[in-house]
């Protein structure tokens, strides 16, 4: 059976090259992907916390404005 015609150097590495370069646009592609997901995620937990803070300003009857004067007052101190 005949193989057919035989790569050059410069084709397998033309090939090869091409491979390389697929290979990083999905890598980079994968990044962003994953710096989105870390935004996301970034974000929730931060809605997490305001909610936690919200809860305890809840429970001691007290507004956001009670809290930013508490927190003003006690960094003058």
């Amino acid at each position: 059976m005949p193989r057919g015609v035989r790569k050059t150097a410069l084709e397998k590495l033309q090939e090869e090259l091409t491979e390389v370069q697929e290979s990083i646009k999905q890598y980079k592609e994968s990044l962003i992907t994953l710096d989105e997901k870390e935004k996301e995620i970034q974000d929730k937990i931060k809605l997490e916390q305001f909610k936690e803070v919200s809860t305890i300003l809840d429970e001691h009857e007290m507004s956001i404005m009670d809290l930013k004067e508490l927190l003003i007052s006690s960094k003058a101190e």
